[in-house]
């Protein structure tokens, strides 16, 4: 198992290093090929879409920016250079105070920007060169002492809702902060509350420096990563106090692909004509996918969950044939940064959970399967806030018509939905597959497919209970026409009209939650379909949608 580890170990170290000098090489083609630009130029944020290797949402912000600047369009990126006390994919849970990898994470940056000029943002003048195409502000970190003694007694409660000069940065932090720490229900001790202090400064740092980019170059839009993490969101907030159109991005539905949007990428804001209907071809493009999804043949962000779907074993179906109906609660992991959209009914999933638990105690006749999220259990991704503890914590599991599925356990999840007479979600997508195949949904949580009606989602906690207990009453739970409908239609957006290909240019490294640069000509780049698409987007406002 050790000389596995060194092995892999060395091999990504190669792969890595051959990777940058190929990354290297073409940035500096795109460099000596790119034309005169005109017009006001693109921001381009990078802070927090990898360390030491080139993630996929870096291989998006790259090549995106190499076609702008092959066809004239101005770059401007903004880039970190040690620019935060603390940041979110440096920071250590265990050891809060551990200094953040920025030699490593410097080091990378500078590859992915190599003969890029590099400007400062306190010359008078527009700071890209006459005819560059290209240029590159590097942040560094200046501690405001006013702001750190502001914060320094506060508790966490405190920090949460902290704002300075009419900047949310408490809010700001959350997010990332609770994606780091894998809880949602934070601890006022003094890790934390130093965390969240040293956020909030490198928040404070990244709006002073990047509101002065913004000032001096007069952009003509911002494209930032996800918009959830701390520096993406305090630029995203700061260029809207502006009036600046921000585009985030986030890897896409499909492998090797990539969504754009002007809303939040991790809300997928989606517009769907209501003329749109589904031909035969495309009906069969998409019953191809849900046939090997339905199997567990899927990968999500890189991350294949389910190698081995089982079915449901006989122990189970020997206990459920002992109740009256079958219920699955599908979860969600509680720190993703899906939630601060989902928590609009409920504060959190647990305390939707918690509701849940006293209809299942007053329901002795239904079997409910509480099934916990795959991503829970994720190497160097598992929750410290988990649906067992839970469970666990709430004596669930005591209760004679509940049955856990932990996250490691690959029962299939659809078999489950043909045989309950519905189904309850938080926000998990498998909700949008349930409808799909026709069950009924009670969702509880705001979730991508809630943008249209496909599932029952009343918009209270008592309509929810109310809702489950209508339901469990029934004999059969009607399902409107439309559901199923509107399912289908949002799935396949997703999957083949938001999800922008990059296959062409981007590879799964070593590691798949990593990508690594393929071997292609500039044309190619520039040509590219899902470029163009992003091109009309930033520049035009158009969708981000491709048009086959």
């Amino acid at each position: 198992m050790l000389k596995e580890f060194f092995t892999q170990r060395i091999k990504r170290g190669l792969v890595r290093r051959l990777n940058n000098f190929k990354i290297a090489q073409v940035t500096q083609l795109v460099t000596r090929h790119s034309p005169t630009a005109s017009g006001a130029p693109v921001v381009f944020f990078k802070a927090s879409t990898g360390i030491d290797d080139l993630s996929w949402n870096s291989g998006f912000h790259l090549l995106t920016s190499w076609a702008f600047r092959l066809q004239g369009i101005p770059v401007v990126y903004f880039a970190c250079n040690a620019g935060m006390s603390h940041c979110v994919l440096g920071t250590n849970r265990d050891h809060p105070q551990k200094e953040p990898p920025c030699k490593s994470c410097v080091y990378q940056s500078k590859t992915l920007y190599a003969g890029v000029e590099t400007f400062n943002v306190k010359q008078p003048a527009l700071s890209l060169p006459k005819g560059s195409t290209s240029g590159v502000n590097w942040f560094n970190y200046q501690r405001d002492t006013q702001l750190a003694t502001a914060i320094s007694n506060l508790s966490v409660p405190d920090l949460m809702t902290f704002e300075w000069q009419t900047l949310p940065l408490g809010a700001l932090c959350l997010p990332g902060l609770r994606w780091v720490l894998r809880i949602h229900h934070l601890n006022d001790d003094e890790s934390t509350r130093y965390l969240l202090r040293e956020y909030i400064l490198s928040a404070w740092n990244v709006a002073r420096k990047f509101d002065a980019l913004l000032e001096q170059t007069q952009p003509r839009a911002v494209v930032v990563f996800n918009g959830q993490f701390f520096p993406e969101a305090t630029a995203r907030y700061v260029a809207h106090q502006r009036g600046l159109r921000v585009i985030t991005h986030e890897v896409g539905l499909q492998p090797a692909t990539a969504y754009f949007t002007e809303g939040e990428a991790t809300a997928y804001p989606i517009h769907i004509p209501d003329e749109f209907e589904m031909n035969e071809a495309q009906n069969a493009k998409l019953d191809a996918y849900l046939a090997k999804r339905f199997q567990g043949d899927f990968t999500m962000a890189g991350i294949k969950f389910w190698a081995d779907m089982k079915g449901l074993d006989e122990s189970f179906l020997k206990k459920a044939a002992g109740f009256k109906q079958i219920v699955p609660i599908f979860t969600n992991v509680i720190f993703d940064t899906s939630q601060p959209h989902a928590n609009t009914v409920f504060e959190d999933m647990f305390d939707w959970l918690d509701l849940a638990l006293e209809e299942i105690r007053s329901h002795p006749e239904t079997l409910f399967v509480i099934r916990a999220h795959p991503d829970e259990s994720r190497l160097r991704k598992s929750s410290r806030e988990a649906v067992e503890g839970w469970v666990s914590s709430r004596g669930a599991d005591k209760e004679p018509n509940v049955v856990f599925v932990s996250p490691k356990e690959t029962l299939s999840s659809y078999e489950l939905i043909l045989k309950s007479k519905f189904v309850m979600v938080y926000n998990s997508t498998i909700g949008l597959e349930a409808s799909i195949m026709g069950a009924a949904v009670l969702c509880a949580g705001r979730a991508r497919f809630t943008q249209y009606p496909t599932v029952f989602f009343p918009q209270t906690v008592e309509d929810v209970r109310s809702k489950m207990r209508e339901f469990l009453a029934a004999d059969a739970v009607d399902v409107p026409l439309e559901f199923k409908r509107n399912a289908r239609r949002f799935l396949y957006y997703q999957l083949y009209k938001t999800s922008l290909p990059f296959g062409e240019f981007l590879e799964p490294s070593v590691r798949t939650t990593q990508t690594r640069l393929k071997s292609f000509a500039l044309d190619e780049l520039v040509k590219s379909e899902s470029i163009e698409v992003i091109k009309n987007g930033i520049l035009k406002d158009e969708d981000f949608l491709l048009k086959s």
